[in-house]
């Protein structure tokens, strides 16, 4: 059901999706990936108020070059890329704080095309905020924010004329190959014939470069990493100790991607009521909670030729660590 919201009612709306069946999908998703070997986290998890939070302080790390790099290239791109798609619609899967978005949203304005935007984020407080402040900042955007998961809710997307997709950040990184095609058919599925998709990767580099990413001095990153077992104990009444884990980051070379993990610094039990669930770990065992694979342009255009796309454009920066890769929906 899509609702209304403050001062801005004509022109934003928010969509709910979740119901009771969703509820009791997340805990049969979150039961079986803490029961398998090595125990599992989804890292959509790490997304509550908190969590987003302390992403963008992710972001603005001087290790953490993804974002400020992607941003990079949507500055010098961002006409070029408006211009190919003839978009007056951008959906943006996964939108978060949405701030490298406003740098398409400018662009669209200034072609004269910018009618809708639709953030779709797993946090309702950041829908809600983004939906606010981009009413505020265009002042003729309508925002169709949807609070979901963009692995299960694409359907919730509405209707509409010309469109954009973005998936940036390198997210689809994040998910299993498998599982990345799937959610790539998913995309095209839900776009008309001649709708664009920019999609960001992280490219292969360095291991060194790659890693101190997700090994932050600051520790902010562990923080993140830690922050996904409070949002578990909040969804499930649980008694994770996040004290009790430490962050451990490394790229495994094989797969072409970082894993992250928390380590159990001692055996611990861990009840999870709300999941009818409870273990012991012992000391050392680990919990996965993300993956991060990085790609090339061969395995990025054939990925987009496998699930319904034609690679139109790739943008990389000169320094050859992040790509966008614009493509059409055949």
């Amino acid at each position: 059901m899509a609702e209304p919201i403050d001062s801005s009612a004509a022109r934003i709306r928010i969509a709910y999706p979740r119901d009771g069946h969703e509820t009791q999908g997340f805990r049969e998703e979150l039961r079986a990936s803490l029961t398998e070997t090595p125990r599992r986290i989804p890292p959509k998890y790490f997304y509550d108020e908190r969590g987003s939070e302390l992403f963008v302080a992710i972001t603005e790390l001087p290790e953490y070059y993804p974002t400020r790099t992607e941003r990079s290239i949507l500055e010098y791109r961002a006409d070029d890329i408006v211009r190919a798609s003839g978009a007056s619609e951008l959906v943006e899967l996964g939108s978060g704080a949405a701030t490298k978005t406003r740098i398409l949203l400018d662009a669209m304005e200034e072609a004269g095309t910018l009618d809708l935007y639709v953030p779709f984020d797993v946090s309702e407080a950041m829908v809600a905020r983004v939906a606010r402040e981009l009413a505020d900042l265009y002042p003729t955007l309508h925002v169709h924010g949807v609070v979901g998961d963009f692995l299960s809710h694409l359907g919730e997307i509405p209707e509409g004329g010309q469109r954009l997709a973005a998936f940036l950040g390198g997210t689809l990184g994040n998910l299993a190959p498998a599982e990345a095609r799937a959610f790539l058919r998913q995309v095209s599925a839900s776009l008309d014939p001649g709708d664009s998709f920019l999609l960001g990767t992280d490219l292969v580099k360095d291991p060194a470069v790659i890693e101190a990413a997700y090994n932050d001095s600051a520790g902010v990153t562990a923080e993140f990493n830690r922050n996904i077992l409070r949002v578990v104990n909040d969804l499930t009444g649980g008694d994770f100790d996040p004290g009790g884990f430490e962050h451990r980051a490394f790229y495994d070379p094989e797969h072409a991607w970082i894993e992250m993990r928390l380590v159990s610094l001692r055996e611990q039990a861990v009840r999870l009521p709300g999941l009818d669930l409870a273990f012991t770990l012992a000391r050392g065992e680990e919990i996965l909670t993300e993956i991060s694979a990085k790609f090339d342009r061969p395995r990025v255009e054939a990925l987009l030729a496998e699930t319904g796309f034609a690679l139109t454009a790739w943008y990389m920066d000169p320094h050859e660590l992040f790509a966008l890769s614009l493509a059409r929906r055949v």
